[in-house]
Protein backbone atom coordinates (compact mmCIF):
# COMPACT_ATOMS: atom_id res chain seq x y z
CA UNK A 1 0.00 0.00 0.00
CA UNK A 2 1.35 3.04 -0.97
CA UNK A 3 2.02 5.78 1.83
CA UNK A 4 0.92 9.45 1.88
CA UNK A 5 4.77 10.45 2.07
CA UNK A 6 5.52 8.12 -1.02
CA UNK A 7 2.41 9.84 -3.21
CA UNK A 8 3.90 13.32 -2.13
CA UNK A 9 7.15 12.14 -2.77
CA UNK A 10 6.59 11.31 -6.13
CA UNK A 11 4.33 14.18 -7.56
CA UNK A 12 6.49 16.66 -5.38
CA UNK A 13 9.92 15.69 -6.71
CA UNK A 14 10.34 16.14 -10.82
CA UNK A 15 13.18 13.47 -10.47
CA UNK A 16 10.67 10.87 -9.22
CA UNK A 17 7.43 11.57 -11.45
CA UNK A 18 7.05 8.47 -13.61
CA UNK A 19 6.40 10.26 -16.76
CA UNK A 20 8.04 13.18 -18.74
CA UNK A 21 7.11 16.66 -17.50
CA UNK A 22 5.81 17.72 -14.11
CA UNK A 23 3.18 16.32 -12.00
CA UNK A 24 -0.58 17.86 -11.29
CA UNK A 25 0.83 19.17 -7.96
CA UNK A 26 4.21 20.38 -9.21
CA UNK A 27 1.93 21.81 -12.35
CA UNK A 28 0.02 23.65 -9.93
CA UNK A 29 2.50 24.98 -7.71
CA UNK A 30 4.09 26.32 -11.03
CA UNK A 31 1.19 28.01 -11.95
CA UNK A 32 0.61 29.57 -8.42
CA UNK A 33 4.19 30.61 -9.08
CA UNK A 34 3.34 32.09 -12.07
CA UNK A 35 0.56 34.01 -10.78
CA UNK A 36 2.16 35.13 -8.21
CA UNK A 37 5.21 36.46 -10.29
CA UNK A 38 2.72 38.78 -12.39
CA UNK A 39 1.06 40.07 -8.94
CA UNK A 40 4.43 41.40 -7.77
CA UNK A 41 5.01 42.89 -11.58
CA UNK A 42 1.70 45.29 -10.81
CA UNK A 43 2.34 45.84 -8.00
CA UNK A 44 5.48 47.31 -8.76
CA UNK A 45 3.27 49.76 -10.54
CA UNK A 46 2.38 52.62 -8.12
CA UNK A 47 -1.13 53.17 -9.73
CA UNK A 48 -2.66 49.52 -9.60
CA UNK A 49 -1.01 48.95 -6.06
CA UNK A 50 -2.72 51.91 -4.85
CA UNK A 51 -6.14 50.30 -6.33
CA UNK A 52 -5.71 47.42 -3.30
CA UNK A 53 -2.79 47.84 -1.16
CA UNK A 54 -4.96 45.40 1.20
CA UNK A 55 -5.86 43.10 -1.56
CA UNK A 56 -2.22 42.62 -2.58
CA UNK A 57 -0.77 42.25 0.99
CA UNK A 58 -3.24 39.65 2.05
CA UNK A 59 -2.23 37.84 -1.62
CA UNK A 60 1.00 37.94 -0.74
CA UNK A 61 0.47 36.41 2.80
CA UNK A 62 -1.43 33.45 1.16
CA UNK A 63 1.46 32.60 -1.79
CA UNK A 64 4.11 32.55 1.00
CA UNK A 65 1.65 30.41 3.16
CA UNK A 66 1.20 27.87 0.12
CA UNK A 67 5.11 28.37 -0.58
CA UNK A 68 6.04 27.79 3.30
CA UNK A 69 3.78 24.23 3.65
CA UNK A 70 4.94 23.03 0.18
CA UNK A 71 8.45 23.54 0.84
CA UNK A 72 8.14 21.67 4.38
CA UNK A 73 5.87 18.87 2.50
CA UNK A 74 8.83 18.61 0.07
CA UNK A 75 11.44 18.45 2.95
CA UNK A 76 9.16 15.51 4.45
CA UNK A 77 8.27 13.63 1.50
CA UNK A 78 12.51 13.55 0.31
CA UNK A 79 12.72 11.03 3.37
CA UNK A 80 11.17 8.39 0.88
CA UNK A 81 14.77 8.78 -1.18
CA UNK A 82 17.00 6.37 0.78
CA UNK A 83 19.46 8.91 0.17
CA UNK A 84 17.85 10.96 2.25
CA UNK A 85 16.44 9.38 4.86
CA UNK A 86 16.26 10.38 8.71
CA UNK A 87 16.99 13.28 10.05
CA UNK A 88 21.04 13.19 8.21
CA UNK A 89 19.37 12.79 4.82
CA UNK A 90 16.65 15.50 5.44
CA UNK A 91 19.35 17.95 6.50
CA UNK A 92 21.37 16.76 3.13
CA UNK A 93 18.59 17.74 0.91
CA UNK A 94 18.09 21.11 3.18
CA UNK A 95 21.42 22.16 1.37
CA UNK A 96 20.83 21.10 -2.01
CA UNK A 97 20.96 24.03 -4.62
CA UNK A 98 17.14 22.30 -5.49
CA UNK A 99 16.04 23.42 -1.81
CA UNK A 100 18.49 26.18 -1.03
CA UNK A 101 16.46 27.93 -4.16
CA UNK A 102 13.40 27.20 -2.51
CA UNK A 103 14.25 28.25 1.17
CA UNK A 104 15.77 31.59 0.17
CA UNK A 105 12.80 32.42 -2.09
CA UNK A 106 10.29 31.47 0.99
CA UNK A 107 12.62 33.40 3.58
CA UNK A 108 12.90 36.32 1.40
CA UNK A 109 8.81 36.39 0.51
CA UNK A 110 8.44 36.18 4.36
CA UNK A 111 10.89 39.07 5.00
CA UNK A 112 8.34 40.91 2.60
CA UNK A 113 5.38 40.31 4.94
CA UNK A 114 7.02 40.65 7.87
CA UNK A 115 8.74 43.89 6.98
CA UNK A 116 6.18 45.02 4.55
CA UNK A 117 9.57 46.35 2.51
CA UNK A 118 8.44 48.88 0.03
CA UNK A 119 10.51 50.22 -3.09
CA UNK A 120 13.11 48.48 -5.63
CA UNK A 121 14.07 46.28 -2.77
CA UNK A 122 10.47 45.13 -1.65
CA UNK A 123 10.00 44.37 -5.23
CA UNK A 124 13.23 42.52 -5.45
CA UNK A 125 12.31 39.99 -2.95
CA UNK A 126 8.64 39.41 -4.31
CA UNK A 127 10.44 38.62 -7.36
CA UNK A 128 12.27 36.09 -5.66
CA UNK A 129 10.02 33.44 -6.49
CA UNK A 130 11.09 33.53 -10.23
CA UNK A 131 13.83 31.19 -8.91
CA UNK A 132 11.24 28.68 -8.18
CA UNK A 133 9.50 28.97 -11.20
CA UNK A 134 12.94 28.41 -13.06
CA UNK A 135 13.51 25.28 -10.98
CA UNK A 136 10.76 23.94 -11.81
CA UNK A 137 11.07 24.68 -15.61
CA UNK A 138 14.07 22.43 -15.87
CA UNK A 139 12.14 19.11 -15.30
CA UNK A 140 8.95 20.78 -17.80
CA UNK A 141 8.23 19.76 -20.98
CA UNK A 142 10.22 23.50 -22.19
CA UNK A 143 13.37 22.16 -20.54
CA UNK A 144 13.56 20.01 -24.01
CA UNK A 145 13.46 23.80 -25.58
CA UNK A 146 15.86 24.97 -23.58
CA UNK A 147 17.86 22.13 -23.95
CA UNK A 148 17.84 22.63 -27.92
CA UNK A 149 18.66 26.15 -27.60
CA UNK A 150 21.99 25.55 -25.56
CA UNK A 151 22.89 22.79 -28.16
CA UNK A 152 22.60 25.64 -31.02
CA UNK A 153 24.47 28.41 -29.31
CA UNK A 154 27.30 25.70 -28.54
CA UNK A 155 27.47 24.33 -31.74
CA UNK A 156 27.53 28.24 -32.89
CA UNK A 157 29.82 29.23 -30.81
CA UNK A 158 32.73 30.05 -32.54
CA UNK A 159 30.93 31.81 -35.98
CA UNK A 160 29.24 33.81 -33.18
CA UNK A 161 32.17 34.69 -31.49
CA UNK A 162 33.54 35.70 -34.39
CA UNK A 163 30.36 37.43 -35.22
CA UNK A 164 30.54 39.58 -32.07
CA UNK A 165 33.89 40.37 -31.97
CA UNK A 166 33.31 41.85 -35.38
CA UNK A 167 30.48 43.97 -34.12
CA UNK A 168 32.70 45.70 -31.07
CA UNK A 169 35.40 46.26 -33.53
CA UNK A 170 33.02 47.96 -35.85
CA UNK A 171 31.48 50.02 -32.55
CA UNK A 172 34.98 50.92 -31.13
CA UNK A 173 35.73 52.44 -34.94
CA UNK A 174 32.49 53.90 -35.18
CA UNK A 175 33.25 55.92 -31.79
CA UNK A 176 36.31 57.03 -32.76
CA UNK A 177 35.76 58.62 -36.12
CA UNK A 178 32.67 59.99 -34.81
CA UNK A 179 35.02 61.32 -32.06
CA UNK A 180 37.41 62.93 -34.45
CA UNK A 181 35.24 64.30 -36.68
CA UNK A 182 32.76 65.31 -34.00
CA UNK A 183 34.22 66.10 -30.53
CA UNK A 184 34.93 69.83 -31.63
CA UNK A 185 31.55 70.57 -32.72
CA UNK A 186 29.55 68.27 -29.72
CA UNK A 187 32.58 68.07 -27.04
CA UNK A 188 29.38 66.76 -24.13
CA UNK A 189 27.87 64.08 -26.72
CA UNK A 190 31.14 63.50 -28.68
CA UNK A 191 34.00 64.32 -26.53
CA UNK A 192 35.54 61.38 -26.21
CA UNK A 193 35.58 57.47 -27.41
CA UNK A 194 33.56 56.65 -24.70
CA UNK A 195 31.12 59.29 -25.09
CA UNK A 196 30.76 58.64 -28.86
CA UNK A 197 30.30 54.75 -27.94
CA UNK A 198 26.90 55.64 -26.59
CA UNK A 199 25.78 57.07 -29.94
CA UNK A 200 27.19 53.97 -31.61
CA UNK A 201 25.60 51.07 -29.86
CA UNK A 202 22.24 53.24 -30.38
CA UNK A 203 22.87 53.29 -34.35
CA UNK A 204 24.49 49.42 -34.71
CA UNK A 205 21.68 48.53 -32.68
CA UNK A 206 18.86 50.15 -34.63
CA UNK A 207 17.29 52.04 -32.12
CA UNK A 208 18.51 55.38 -33.15
CA UNK A 209 16.84 57.19 -29.71
CA UNK A 210 17.35 60.56 -31.49
CA UNK A 211 19.14 62.19 -28.24
CA UNK A 212 22.74 62.48 -29.42
CA UNK A 213 23.40 63.03 -33.29
CA UNK A 214 25.77 64.25 -35.53
CA UNK A 215 25.36 67.71 -36.96
CA UNK A 216 28.64 68.32 -39.24
CA UNK A 217 28.18 67.50 -42.63
CA UNK A 218 31.76 64.83 -42.38
CA UNK A 219 29.74 63.52 -39.36
CA UNK A 220 25.71 62.62 -41.25
CA UNK A 221 28.12 60.86 -43.77
CA UNK A 222 30.06 58.41 -41.38
CA UNK A 223 27.00 58.38 -39.23
CA UNK A 224 25.05 57.23 -42.75
CA UNK A 225 27.80 54.49 -43.40
CA UNK A 226 27.85 52.97 -39.69
CA UNK A 227 23.38 52.70 -39.75
CA UNK A 228 24.04 51.01 -43.54
CA UNK A 229 26.41 48.43 -41.54
CA UNK A 230 24.62 47.99 -38.82
CA UNK A 231 21.77 46.24 -40.82
CA UNK A 232 24.50 43.93 -42.08
CA UNK A 233 25.84 43.50 -38.59
CA UNK A 234 22.56 42.93 -36.93
CA UNK A 235 21.77 40.10 -40.07
CA UNK A 236 25.14 38.17 -38.89
CA UNK A 237 24.19 36.74 -35.28
CA UNK A 238 20.57 36.04 -36.65
CA UNK A 239 21.47 34.21 -39.68
CA UNK A 240 24.17 31.87 -37.52
CA UNK A 241 21.38 31.57 -34.57
CA UNK A 242 18.35 30.39 -37.14
CA UNK A 243 20.73 27.61 -39.30
CA UNK A 244 22.21 26.53 -36.03
CA UNK A 245 17.80 26.18 -34.36
CA UNK A 246 17.26 24.69 -37.85
CA UNK A 247 20.06 22.20 -37.70
CA UNK A 248 19.34 21.13 -34.19
CA UNK A 249 15.99 20.87 -34.81
CA UNK A 250 15.68 18.55 -37.56
CA UNK A 251 18.50 16.73 -35.88
CA UNK A 252 16.11 15.88 -33.22
CA UNK A 253 13.18 15.27 -35.15
CA UNK A 254 15.38 12.68 -37.20
CA UNK A 255 15.99 10.72 -33.98
CA UNK A 256 12.75 11.07 -32.90
CA UNK A 257 11.75 9.41 -36.25
CA UNK A 258 14.27 6.85 -35.69
CA UNK A 259 13.24 5.55 -32.25
CA UNK A 260 9.97 5.23 -33.46
CA UNK A 261 10.80 3.42 -36.71
CA UNK A 262 9.32 2.95 -39.87
CA UNK A 263 5.34 3.04 -39.92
Amino acid sequence: MTTVRARLYRSLDPEAWPTPGLSPLNRAVTTIVFFSIVAAILESEPEVHKVSPEGFALLNIVIVMLFTVEYVLRLWAMGENTKYAGVSGTIKYAVTPASLIDFIATVALWGDVIYQIEGVYGVLLRLARVFRLLRLARKSKWAVAFKLLGQAVAERKRELALSFGFTGTVLLVAATVLFLVEGTAQPEAFGSIPRSLWWAVATLTTIGYGDVYPITALGKVCASVVAITSIAIIAMPTGIMAAAFSDVFSGQKGTKNDKEGPA
